[in-house]
């Protein structure tokens, strides 16, 4: 019986599980900034492409942003 109120006690006062789960909700909120960043890095890139095939095709030059080409 004793041995078993001593193993009750380890596994109450056994941090790791609780620390695990919170390193994971860390990366995963680490995870999920990366991948909002990259998609708002590529939104940005894409308006800039777009802005400057619009200017292209205004002026002098073709383009075509679809196919992404241009002169």
């Amino acid at each position: 019986m004793k041995k078993l109120m001593t193993m009750a006690r380890q596994f109450r006062d056994d941090d790791n599980g609780a620390a695990m789960v919170e390193y994971s909700i860390l990366v995963g909120i680490i995870a999920a900034a990366a991948i909002l960043a990259v998609l708002a890095i590529g939104a940005w890139v894409t308006g800039r492409f777009t802005g400057l095939c619009t200017n292209l095709n205004a002026g002098p030059g073709t383009c075509d942003a679809a196919a992404g080409t241009g002169s």
